[in-house]
């Protein structure tokens, strides 16, 4: 869950989880500068999430395997649970009267 608790890391693995990219794609898809994304993929390959694939002189990065993209649906899905149990919490509290 480490891997998780970055937002830049989260964009790097939603942006893998469309498909294979390089460097310069992912930067340009989730608005983060190169060695910054460089950073960021070194720590998702150390923690296994991650694999790279080099095709000439262009690394091709991708989500290590099916589990990983299932992980990142459920953080999601957990994420996207809390704040609509959120949005609700503070909807109610406004509908009761002071």
């Amino acid at each position: 869950m480490q891997a998780l608790a970055t937002p830049s890391r989260l964009r790097i693995l939603a942006r893998l989880y469309e498909g294979p990219a390089s460097v310069s794609e992912i930067c340009a898809d989730v608005g983060m500068d190169g060695s910054a994304v460089s950073h960021q993929l070194r720590i998702l390959r150390h923690l296994g999430l991650v694999v790279g694939e080099r095709e000439g002189r262009r690394v091709n990065y991708s989500l290590h395997d099916d589990h990983v993209g299932q992980l990142l649906e459920q953080a999601m899905s957990h994420v996207e649970h809390l704040r609509i149990g959120l949005s609700g919490q503070v909807q109610r509290r406004e509908q009761v009267p002071a």
